[in-house]
C-alpha cells in the first residue's frame, strides 16, 4: 500500500481542522478550537488501489509563519484551503500561501480547496435580496463563486479545485481523493521526484 503525505494550509479559521476532522471521524466538530498542529491518517481507495494518507493539519496564523514550514518536508501534496465566504482568505492563497509554498517545496502538486459551501449556499439568497435592495454589509461582495475558485485554481496551478462543507459532508471524500489523484497522476510524477524540502 502507498503511503502519502498531505498537508493542509489557509489562513486560520477557514475550515482546515473541520474538514480533516469530519471526514476521519464522520461528524462534525461543535467547537473550534485552534490548532498549532494535528494529523489523522485513513486509508483510501482510489481507481481500485489502497493508500494511506496522512494528513497534517497546520495553523495558519502568521504567528506560526516559522514553525509551519517544520511540517512541509517530504510533502507528497498541499491542499490549500480558502473559505468560500472569506474574500480576505481567498485573496490569501495568491498573496500568502502560494508564495511559502513555492519558497519551500517548488515541485509539489497543489489542490485548491473552497471550504464552508454550506455557508456560500446559505448567503446566495442574502445576495439575492441584496440585489434587490436590501443592505447587508456584512455579506456584500463576500462570496467566492465556483467561476471564482476556478479563476484561482488556473491562477496557482492547482491540479483541482473542490468546493466542500464539513458542515453537511459534502465532497469531503472529493477532497482527499482529489489529494491522492494530484500525486498519482502520471504527468505530475516527474514533479514529485524532486520532493519539499526545507531551504
Amino acid at each position: 500500500m502507498q503511503a502519502l503525505k498531505c498537508v493542509l494550509v489557509g489562513d486560520g479559521n477557514v475550515g482546515k481542522t473541520s474538514l480533516m476532522k469530519t471526514y476521519k471521524e464522520k461528524c462534525f466538530p461543535e467547537t473550534n478550537i485552534p490548532t498549532v498542529f494535528d494529523s489523522i491518517k485513513v486509508t483510501m481507495q482510489v481507481d481500485e488501489k489502497n493508500y494511506d494518507l496522512t494528513v497534517y493539519d497546520t495553523a495558519g496564523q502568521e504567528a506560526y509563519d516559522r514553525l509551519r514550514p517544520l511540517t512541509y518536508p517530504q510533502t507528497d501534496v498541499f491542499l490549500m484551503c480558502f473559505s468560500l465566504v472569506s474574500r480576505a482568505s481567498y485573496e490569501n492563497v495568491r498573496l500568502k500561501w502560494l508564495p511559502e509554498l513555492k519558497h519551500h517545496c517548488r515541485d509539489v502538486p497543489i489542490v485548491l480547496v473552497g471550504t464552508k459551501l454550506d455557508m456560500r449556499d446559505e448567503n446566495s439568497t442574502k445576495d439575492d435580496a441584496l440585489m434587490n435592495g436590501d443592505r447587508d454589509e456584512n455579506i456584500a461582495g463576500k462570496t467566492i463563486s465556483s467561476q471564482q475558485g476556478d479563476s484561482l485554481k488556473k491562477d496557482v496551478g492547482a491540479l483541482f479545485y473542490v468546493e466542500c462543507s464539513a458542515k453537511t459532508q459534502t465532497s469531503t471524500r472529493d477532497v482527499f481523493e482529489s489529494a491522492i489523484r494530484a500525486v498519482i497522476t502520471p504527468s505530475k510524477r516527474k514533479r514529485r521526484e524532486f520532493g519539499c524540502a526545507l531551504v
